[in-house]
């Protein structure tokens, strides 16, 4: 296993590390150097958005050079498959990183969009890629790595996909393998364990990446980034799929199993240095053929939040041999969506409201609202909303984002706040937090505080977007009490998920770091520290070569 010290590591070292039998590229050089420090200028751009600290172009860095250079204009190294399976080194830091800041931020994603010639369809496809950045004394030690899951391991060694991914399924070579392959779903032995969506630290330490599949739970090394097996649950409750974000602090890690067959949820708790799941309650369907598709759900001090959407997993489009629109999903607004609240203690559900449609992938955060004696009146929850609209699905396949052309695609989105009463009325409401203009109408990939998980909060971090544009490509910060939004842009960037890093005592909600990984339109990229509060440049350092887009991280210090 590698050891991660900043004593006797070489920059720029390209780690030892097994070829992808696919990659098209061959790096030469193991390390290059950077020119002077950035420049940093003030922008307002054309919508009027309040643009921080963005930087002048660098200086042309040295990389490793390519026998091929396969990265066209149409496409971004951001929907660009890795371009070799492991690296690891320490970058040239342009600003000043702060000296309290000690710790691995660890960031989980598609990282492999191909197996030879045969190119994958959906951005959710991808074979994880993990990505590091310690910092640790003002300096920073980058890498990436593979995780070497079975579905990974096993497409490398057959040259094919082998499990069900996102929208790619095995191709049978007859009907009775295709037989043979429905069998094993109903199994779950053919669904895919490819952890390529988050990655979580445990309250006793351990690190796990995640995805939306029960059995792609990996527990990975945050140091040399192995992998060291799958994370086994020991508990009877079966079942084959979990939200894909579960909610993990130092004491425990709640999450929610769908039901497919009698429609609805377990509400279910791990605690610390165990692998047993405890069912604290159970939600019922009401309505709909299927559960809603739950990817992520939020809590307060003393309630779990269960969103059933209408966009509600499809038996029908699952066993399809070939993806429709709504991929293993079906939209159906006439069953109507609803939020249900269940008490943490007692598993009792408080109230089930019906709501708006919506859409999310991501909620932020919820807390509950007092009135002046302290009796609580009302559930908040903020998340990244669609408009109720499922077109996002479908634009994240990789044909379109690889071909953006200047014309704006991407579907509006807001911060969409539910206000969940608890005095016995059956609806809910839904209403934008603040002008969506103020992100771009562009809202996803967000983080808070986490000192303020299910507590009252003024400040989120999240992707918006600064339009035309066919994806999220800003960094916002948004203030829930003025309402008002900064932005970060750097012009044909892709900036992955805005992750805050509170600071040692902090005196503010917004007191501490934003660390994002920015994929460039020239196939470079960069590491990019904004302070929390200003939304202002700290720092950033060039890596070797531009990382593909990432989904989902998190932070864990040092000890």
């Amino acid at each position: 296993m590698d050891s991660l010290s900043f004593s006797g590591i070489c920059r720029y070292r390209v780690s030892p590390s097994t070829r992808l039998e696919f990659d098209q590229s061959n790096n030469r050089k193991d390390g290059f150097s950077l020119g002077n420090k950035a420049s940093f200028d003030r922008k307002q751009d054309r919508q009027g958005l309040a643009i921080t600290r963005v930087a002048s172009p660098l200086k042309q860095a040295i990389v490793p050079s390519l026998e091929k250079e396969t990265v066209p204009d149409q496409n971004h190294v951001a929907w660009t498959s890795v371009r070799q399976e492991r690296w690891e080194g320490e970058l040239v830091v342009q600003g000043e990183i702060p000296l309290w800041l000690k710790g691995t931020y660890l960031r989980n994603g598609p990282g492999i969009w191909h197996i030879e010639d045969y190119n994958f369809r959906h951005l959710f496809d991808g074979y994880a890629t993990l990505v590091k950045l310690h910092f640790e004394n003002g300096r920073l030690i980058a890498g990436h790595r593979q995780i070497e899951s079975e579905a990974y391991k096993a497409a490398r060694k057959n040259k094919k996909i082998c499990f069900r991914e996102f929208s790619e399924v095995p191709k049978h070579e007859n009907f009775m393998a295709y037989v043979g392959d429905l069998a094993k779903l109903f199994s779950g032995a053919s669904l895919t364990d490819n952890a390529n969506t988050g990655v979580v630290k445990l309250g006793d330490g351990r690190v796990v990446c995640l995805t939306e599949t029960q059995k792609g739970s990996l527990v990975i090394d945050p140091n040399s980034l192995e992998t060291l097996g799958r994370f086994e649950y020991t508990d009877s409750l079966g079942g084959l799929i979990h939200s894909a974000h579960p909610i993990v602090t130092d004491s425990e890690f709640l999450t929610l199993l769908p039901d497919l067959l009698n429609p609805g949820y377990l509400v279910v708790r791990m605690e610390p240095a165990t692998n047993e799941r405890k069912v604290i309650g159970r939600v019922n369907c009401r309505g709909g053929p299927a559960p809603g598709w739950v990817h992520s759900f939020p809590v307060t001090e003393h309630y779990v939040i269960v969103p059933e959407m209408p966009l509600r997993y499809s038996a029908q489009n699952l066993l399809k041999a070939e993806p429709t629109p709504m991929y293993k999903f079906k939209w159906h607004p006439e069953s109507k969506a609803f939020l249900h609240v269940m008490c943490k203690a007692s598993g009792k559900i408080v109230t089930s409201v019906e709501v708006p449609l919506f859409v999310t992938f991501h909620f932020i955060n919820a807390y509950e609202e007092e009135d002046e004696d302290g009796r609580v009146t009302a559930i908040i929850a903020d998340c990244c909303e669609h408009n109720a609209n499922t077109a996002i699905l479908d634009q994240l396949r990789l044909q379109n984002l690889r071909s953006f052309n200047g014309q704006d695609m991407l579907p509006d989105a807001r911060v969409g706040r539910f206000t969940i009463p608890l005095d016995g009325s059956p609806f809910g409401k839904l209403e934008s937090a603040l002008d969506p203009d103020e992100h771009g109408r562009g809202m996803d990939m967000c983080s808070i505080n986490p000192a303020n998980l299910g507590k009252k909060y003024r400040y989120a971090y999240a992707c918006g977007a600064q339009r035309p544009c066919h994806f999220p490509n800003t960094l916002t910060k948004l203030d829930f009490v003025k309402k008002k939004a900064k932005n970060w842009h750097d012009e044909g960037a892709v900036p992955s998920e805005p992750f805050f890093v509170a600071s040692p005592g902090p005196t503010e909600e917004d007191d501490g770091v934003v660390i994002s990984i920015v994929s460039e339109k020239n196939g470079s990229g960069y590491a990019l520290l904004l302070d929390g509060s200003t939304f202002e440049e700290l720092a950033r350092a060039k890596l070797p070569y531009g990382l593909p887009y990432g989904l989902h991280g998190c932070w864990v210090p040092k000890k």
